[in-house]
């Protein structure tokens, strides 16, 4: 906490108490020290730092002060008060009194003991100055600057604990002669600072919808990528894991889906003032963050303006702090393994169902004889690694002088993927250096700096149902095996004749005659894809110049940017997979790509407190380039080896078989000016002001600027004198706001026309072709900014002193989405053009809830939320009401539509009515008309319904099915300490939404089966739901887009599950450390659902579509963390 180190530095540096010069005047009867502290800091800018029930006992005084130094009224104040005070500079720290030892009575009979001990906050830090007081008594004393205290006290005595900002904690001594006491921090809204962008604000005076996490939140939840340490912490943001494949990003939306354009709704990261794209942001180490801020409303997100719609995630890199050298370690080594596996066929449940399915359409039967197939080959067990390798070691140096601070750190991390683990693994290197100088009375200069090198290897396709390891798992059937051992088969074809993948003993692996296409072996397909990865170097950083001309008046310079080189490499061998899946030619390729982004900003910010007026003003300017997509691009065929580990560029290969590329770089602008005026007046009605004007590079003359002002007002009712029950609600402010924010993601140059070259033409009649340019796409001078405007009211409370809740309600309105247009082939460009064609609303509630509270020796502590989201699209294409959807499944085509009315992207198909289960159910099913409306059905298949009710089934009949965007997010973190030992629990889900379980292929019809298929129709009332199987398919049972794909997505998943101890300060001095804490964590333990896939957690462009998506894992891990 920000008040924990103030008070830190204060004590340990004893800093000696100095007055201000201001002047307090007042004059007021019989009123209590509160207010008296109130006064003086609106006359003098002084704050005062006390515990709330250390004035529970304080007396109410008459004053009458004409202009008199601070230190008078005090003294004159707390004369006869059992308190007393310390000034240290603009800081006054009130606590108890303590008593002189010597006024304290004796017992007739000596029972005293001398209790000694330790006092430390929540992250195990010593606490100067904390009063140390036996109850009941007068008998106290405070810690010293390492936190200790010695006390005299009874067997069984109870010592009570208070520190400023801190819980107040009750602890039993019993016969112990020693005590180690952890205090949390005390609940209240205005103790905590909130980075808001360009500055930072007091929670209290917030007026807009943001969201923190502080360090102490993130560091004991291991994740290898930041965005899933978020997941479940925060209302509002939905946070969905693209794949469970290490090194993979996260799909995160803040206040549901903001646009359907090309640019994506990823929102903004501001790393330290650095904006870092959504996919880059895996560079950063998780021990390195000081605090997320997520700006989710539009009143405090419009100070970015343009790259705002999508909402803002301000992270705060830590800082080195005054005082000696800290030295931290946290490591981890754990093994992780599929958290689920699909319940598939095994070879004679197979070949049952496939004989069904023949002769059900006419045909022979397949396997005559079914117990020769036994089990068969378990693909999954052979492509998933149970086993699968993780640690991370993370250490920093942090320290420095009253004039300059550093903060150093370094981090490994290292996973192995739980599929096909050969060819899916990530690892990350990581060095970071921030620093701070005063250089003098005027300037100070700052600087951070990140580094990061990336490599991973992954399996090409995921998530898609055109082959891969899993793809291929789930599809493959298992009456093919692993590996053919039988000569006679190994030595006949294909294998006979075809550069066949053979294992280390020289084996060929299994090829299938029952499936095929690009269903094969797994564990061959892996051995084509060796020696491949993918690789990036980030080197991410800012540097400020800041002058403080006078108290008020505060100028800045940044400069900040990202370089990044990125690439791969892969090498194909000759192999043959299967008759449609073979490569003649091996091939060596790499790609390298670069870019360098850079922005310049300069602010300038007015503070002022004129009496019980407080404002400040902040003004800026920034530029802002992106140079995207430089780079080159190589491969090379028919290099004379076999193995990818004799891969190289040297070979003198003939130019016929080499093929090179390079790219230049595409140049991104923006300059910008912005304002931000904050008002309050008594802390007590808050107003915020916010407008920016962004210039675009992606927009013509007529459009090139946009406008983006909002506001925000607050009201502190709690402040109010009308206030009485504060003991209840302790605090309570009410706030709302307003404001416009915009994007332009759309391609370069998108308003203008381009041409291309390429292009065949014949001249006149001579029939000779010229190659020559084409216009391949139109101008449109009219694209405009696309906005997204937002109202949002909510309030912030606490109440008993150990509850907090925040609570908001919004409507966001996106309009002129940016989104190519539709146009009629003959107008001849292959590009559509851009256009703002479409408008689309989100509305919801949010509700965070917090509970900290001491029981004796047990702190415990409850931090859950949970958000409701609703999406509409009100706006499209002038000239239809639906856009086509943004997902397909093989021979279906679009599942999903874009409509009016409708959520974006919504499920759409048929609707079904159980099973027609006899030819009575088929005939009886008619229309008005008395004709049959499923004519060509038989028994088994599904019964359609007619939803336009016109009596026959057409296209018009397909509907709304579900939509795919979660309706309810939510998460819960309980936190409990006894004694050295602390255990957390964290869990997250979401709910109403829907799956599409597109897992198996449609168009391979002997692709293996989920056992879900064992209750099929095969008869008179043996299945309602599950269709008859059969070749011959007529009523499009299984061929049309119908909700028997779709499931619920509800899960509950127990995210982590930790159980740390942390050792006695006494045993971990002796060998120079200040803290030494080991854990166990467990992630993803259980999962609640009813969904069949492999997870219901599925992210992407598109949320639930489900072909196959690599799963989670569930980790056991160890650690340690170590302070010195």
């Amino acid at each position: 906490m920000k008040l924990t180190t103030i008070l830190l530095i204060t004590a340990c540096l004893q800093v000696s108490a100095k007055g201000y010069a201001q002047k307090v005047t007042l004059n007021q009867n019989n009123i209590t020290l509160q207010k008296v502290f109130e006064e003086i800091r609106k006359q003098t800018g002084y704050q005062f730092f006390y515990a709330d029930d250390v004035l529970k006992q304080a007396k109410r005084v008459t004053v009458n002060f004409q202009k008199a130094n601070v230190d008078d009224v005090l003294r004159f104040c707390f004369k006869e008060q059992p308190l007393t005070y310390t000034i240290s500079e603009n800081t006054i720290i009130v606590k108890r009194k303590n008593i002189d030892p010597d006024v304290i009575t004796s017992p007739a009979i000596d029972i005293f003991a001398t209790i000694t001990g330790k006092i430390t906050d929540d992250t195990g830090q010593p606490l100067p100055g904390a009063s140390v007081v036996v109850k009941g008594t007068t008998n106290g004393t405070t810690t010293d600057s390492n936190g200790d205290f010695t006390i005299e006290a009874e067997p069984n005595s109870i010592l009570v604990i208070s520190y400023v900002g801190f819980e107040e904690k009750e602890v039993n001594i019993g016969n112990q002669s020693s005590v180690n006491i952890q205090l949390l921090p005390a609940v209240s809204i205005g103790e905590q600072i909130v980075v808001v962008g360009y500055g930072t604000q007091r929670k209290s005076l917030v007026t807009g919808a943001i969201s923190s996490v502080r360090a102490k939140d993130l560091e004991k939840v291991p994740n290898g990528r930041i965005e899933q340490a978020l997941q479940g912490r925060v209302s509002g943001v939905t946070i969905l894991q693209n794949s469970g494949q290490p090194g993979s990003p996260s799909t995160i939306r803040v206040r549901g889906i903001t646009t359907f354009g090309g640019g994506g709704n990823n929102p903004l990261w501001v790393v330290d003032g650095v904006i870092v794209d959504a996919g880059a942001i895996g560079y950063l180490n998780q021990s390195d963050i000081e605090s997320i801020e997520v700006l989710k409303d539009a009143t405090s997100a419009a100070i970015y303006g343009t790259r705002a719609a999508t909402g803002v995630i301000l992270v705060t890199t830590k800082k080195g702090k005054a005082g000696k050298i800290n030295v931290s370690y946290n490591g981890f080594y754990g093994i992780s393994q599929p958290a689920k596996v699909l319940d598939l066929l095994n070879a004679t449940q197979y070949g049952a169902l496939l004989n069904e399915r023949s002769v059900g359409g006419g045909g022979d039967v397949m396997f005559p004889d079914l117990s020769v197939l036994g089990k068969g080959t378990d693909w999954q067990d052979h492509i998933f690694n149970n086993d699968a390798r993780r640690f991370s070691h993370e250490i920093s140096l942090s320290g420095g002088s009253e004039r300059s601070t550093f903060y150093l750190s370094f981090g490994l991390q290292d996973q192995e993927g739980i599929v096909a683990t050969d060819i899916s693994n990530y690892t990350r290197h990581s060095i970071r250096l921030n620093s701070t100088h005063k250089i003098s009375n005027i300037f100070t200069f700052g600087q951070t700096l990140g580094y990061s090198h990336q490599k991973s290897v992954g399996l090409g396709n995921t998530n898609s149902e055109y082959g891969g390891p899993l793809s291929s798992a789930i599809n493959l059937d298992p009456i093919t095996p692993l590996i053919v051992t039988d000569p006679v088969l190994a030595n006949s074809a294909p294998y006979s004749v075809n550069p066949v993948i053979r294992d280390a003993n020289g084996n060929p692996y299994g090829i299938s005659s029952i499936v095929g296409q690009e269903m094969t072996n797994p564990m061959a397909y892996i051995q084509t894809r060796l020696g491949g990865y993918n690789w990036s170097d980030d080197l991410i950083g800012n540097a400020y110049l800041e002058a403080a001309i006078t108290k008020d008046i505060k100028v800045r310079t940044s400069a900040g940017g990202k370089l990044a080189f990125w690439g791969n490499q892969n090498f194909t061998p000759v192999f043959f997979l299967s008759s449609t899946n073979t490569v003649l030619k091996n091939n060596y390729g790499k790609a390298n790509n670069n870019t360098f982004n850079w922005n310049i900003e300069n602010t300038i910010t007015y503070s002022k407190k004129l009496g019980d007026h407080d404002f400040s003003v902040l003004l800026g300017q920034g530029a802002y380039v992106e140079n995207n997509g430089g780079g080159s691009a190589v491969t090379l065929f028919n290099l004379p080896i076999t193995s990818y580990e004799d891969a190289s560029f040297n070979f003198d290969i003939p130019q016929a078989d080499r093929t090179s590329g390079s790219y230049d770089f595409t140049e991104h602008k923006l300059s910008s000016l912005f304002g931000r005026v904050n008002y309050n007046y008594q802390g007590k009605y808050l107003f915020t002001g916010i407008v920016r004007r962004d210039g675009s590079t992606r927009f013509g003359l007529n459009n090139k600027y946009g406008y983006f002002p909002s506001f925000s007002l607050g009201w502190n009712v709690s402040n109010e004198d009308f206030w009485t029950f504060k003991d209840v609600i302790n605090t309570f402010k009410l706030r709302g706001g307003y404001g416009v924010v915009g994007n332009d993601a759309i391609r370069d140059f998108g308003y203008l026309s381009t041409v291309a070259g390429g292009f065949n033409y014949t001249i006149g009649n001579s029939g000779v072709i010229t190659t020559g340019y084409a216009p391949t796409s139109l101008d449109n001078p009219d694209l405009r900014w696309e906005e997204t405007s937002q109202a949002n009211v909510g309030f912030d409370a606490t109440f008993l002193r150990n509850f907090n809740i925040t609570m908001d309600f919004y409507k966001k309105v996106t309009t002129g989405i940016l989104r190519p247009i539709r146009i009629p082939g003959y107008v001849g460009v292959s590009s559509a053009p851009v256009g703002n064609i479409a408008d689309m609303e989100n509305s919801g509630v949010e509700l965070e809830l917090g509970y900290n509270k001491i029981f004796g020796e047990v702190s415990f502590s409850a931090n859950g939320n949970i958000a409701y989201l609703k999406n509409e699209v009100t706006y499209v294409d002038a000239d239809a009401d639906f856009i086509p959807g943004e997902a397909g499944f093989q021979s279906m085509g679009n599942v999903t539509r874009i409509q009016v009315g409708q959520p974006y992207n919504f499920f759409y198909g048929y609707k079904t009515a159980g099973i027609f289960q006899n030819m009575a159910e088929i005939n009886n099913h008619k229309n008005s008309g008395g004709s049959m409306i499923q004519p060509n059905a038989v028994p088994g298949d599904f019964r359609w319904v007619d939803v336009n009710g016109d009596g026959s089934i057409t296209e018009d009949d397909k509907t709304n099915l579900g939509s795919s965007i979660p309706k309810y997010t939510f998460g819960l973190t309980l936190n409990a300490a006894l004694k050295g030992f602390d255990v957390m629990v964290f869990g997250q889900g979401a709910a109403g939404n829907q799956i599409f379980q597109g897992l198996r292929r449609l168009d391979i019809g002997n692709a293996n089966y989920q056992t879900k298929a064992l209750s099929r129709w095969t008869g008179d009332g043996t299945s309602n739901t599950y269709p008859r199987l059969s070749t011959s398919d007529a009523n499009g049972n299984f061929g049309n887009m119908s909700d028997f794909y779709l499931e619920k997505g509800d899960y509950l998943r127990l995210k982590v599950v930790q159980l740390g101890y942390t050792f006695d300060n006494r045993l971990v001095s002796k060998i120079g450390a200040s803290s030494i804490r080991i854990y166990v964590t467990a992630e993803n333990l259980l999962t609640l659902t009813d969904y069949t896939g492999y997870d219901p957690e599925i992210g992407g462009s598109v949320f639930g579509i489900d072909k196959g998506v690599y799963p989670q894992a569930r980790s056991i891990l160890a650690g340690l963390q170590l302070n010195f």
